[in-house]
């Protein structure tokens, strides 16, 4: 197989598909002329790399609300309130939660 190689010109080299990298550059050096300790490597990656993080051990996720504690939440904010007059209160107003808890308790107790 043929292989171009430009050090400083153009060289086409005949190479196994055995042959190493290394010994590939070794026969290039030695049709240029120089020691192959003399080569300095100049890699793309030594540049600065913009917009990227590090990497994060991945931690642990909280579980998914259960089934029966979504439909209490949603019994207790839509279904079982009581129209009231004036402004509307929202879900954490202390009155609604003490009245929840309430019932709630009482619930709890008749199952038990």
């Amino acid at each position: 197989m043929q292989l171009r190689v430009q050090v400083q010109e153009l060289h086409t080299l005949e190479v196994t598909s055995w042959e190493r990298v290394a010994q590939i550059k070794a026969h290039a050096a030695s049709l240029e002329g120089y020691a192959l300790e003399d080569e300095v490597v100049l890699s793309a990656a030594a540049c600065k790399v913009r917009g990227q993080t590090p990497k994060v051990a991945k931690q642990e996720k909280t579980k998914k609300t259960g089934q029966a504690k979504q439909l209490m939440q949603y019994n207790g904010c839509f279904v079982n309130t009581a129209p009231t007059f004036g402004k509307k209160k929202g879900p954490n107003n202390s009155i609604n939660l003490l009245n929840f808890r309430k019932t709630f308790a009482r619930n709890s107790a008749q199952c038990l």
